[in-house]
């Protein structure tokens, strides 16, 4: 075999072999090595000025110096959340997409027939960021109750009279009632309503008899003498109202519901990707003006492990489905 016969012969055979790798080099997650090479882009379900929303831009000037690209806002409501949840899920698992919401995220689901995924095998969880304090069980004054025990006696005196306030089924003024119903052995009639400016609306009017409600939104209504707070569903008081017990405190042992903000990606995400997307949070949380923003807002900042983080949720889901198959039982909603 002449020389040039056998350098021809050669190259032949690298083009071969580098075709054979090509293929498998295009399955690798594009640019999960040098992830991020361009914006990426977080969904959040919910309305602009929405809880999520502002947690999320809190931390997103940090993130995005962590990161070294920017992190673009993209608020897509409707039905609960569910219509951005599951736009995400579809998405590309690339690292340029995010899921950025809250507790409904596990909640919502086991309340509808069919939502298109599942809120823990499709979609990689990446961390908790962020928590309250636990909503505020606020009434109207007219409600004679001035602590937890009276008001469980004012509804067992009158079984499904006292009404309380449903924003939404698995949200956080739906799961805490129900928590409350089963623990007391009470019938309180929910009542549905839309949005949470409706519910506050129609409770400072009267025309209903309590609500479980964010503490900051309980705050300026409580200071202002239109409601009165009950107790707080958190393990702990809330500094913004530290006269207020917890729920735990008034004997229901074990009851701790707080609404929490966290971050997905698609299923399937490179490991690589979540590690360093995880590390961006974790650097935001501590950052000095980051945790007085979350003061102002009544947040304290938790950056959960991965793992731990899918663990919680999938807890998180399933007393949502006991709930839910409890209610479907005995016909309520």
């Amino acid at each position: 075999m002449t020389s040039s016969r056998r350098i021809m012969l050669q190259m032949a055979a690298c083009v071969v072999l580098a075709s054979a790798v090509l293929p498998l080099a295009a399955q690798t997650p594009a640019g999960s090595k040098d992830w991020p090479n361009r914006p990426i882009r977080v969904i959040v379900p919910s309305p602009p000025g929405g809880p999520p929303d502002l947690v999320l831009r809190a931390l997103t000037p940090r993130m995005s110096a962590v990161l070294g690209q920017p992190l673009v806002v993209e608020n897509r409501a409707g039905a609960g959340g569910m219509v951005g949840t599951a736009y995400l899920a579809r998405l590309p698992a690339d690292g340029y997409s995010a899921l950025f919401t809250t507790a409904s995220h596990a909640a919502i689901p086991p309340f509808h027939d069919s939502v298109g995924y599942d809120p823990v095998k499709d979609f990689t969880h990446v961390t908790l960021a962020a928590q309250n304090f636990g909503q505020a069980l606020v009434v109207h004054p007219s409600v004679s109750a001035k602590n937890l025990s009276e008001l469980v006696a004012l509804a067992r005196k009158s079984p499904g009279k006292l009404t309380y306030a449903n924003a939404g089924l698995g949200t956080a003024s739906h799961i805490p009632a129900e928590m409350m119903k089963a623990m007391t052995g009470t019938d309180i009639l929910s009542v549905p309503y839309k949005a949470i400016p409706e519910a506050i609306n129609d409770l400072i009017g009267g025309r209903i008899d309590m609500f479980f409600v964010g503490t900051q939104i309980a705050l300026q209504h409580v200071q202002a003498g239109r409601l009165r707070a009950i107790g707080i569903t958190g393990a702990r008081r809330w500094q913004g109202l530290p006269e207020v017990p917890t729920l735990q405190e008034q004997g229901l042992a074990g009851f701790n519901a707080v609404n929490w903000f966290g971050l997905w990606l698609p299923g399937g995400a490179p490991p690589e990707i979540v590690t360093r997307l995880f590390g961006a949070v974790r650097e935001a949380i501590a950052d000095t003006e980051v945790r007085k923003q979350f003061e102002t807002l009544g947040l304290e900042g938790v950056g959960m492990p991965p793992e731990a983080f899918e663990r919680f949720v999938a807890a998180e889901a399933r007393g949502a489905y006991e709930i839910a198959a409890r209610l479907k039982a005995g016909g309520q909603k």
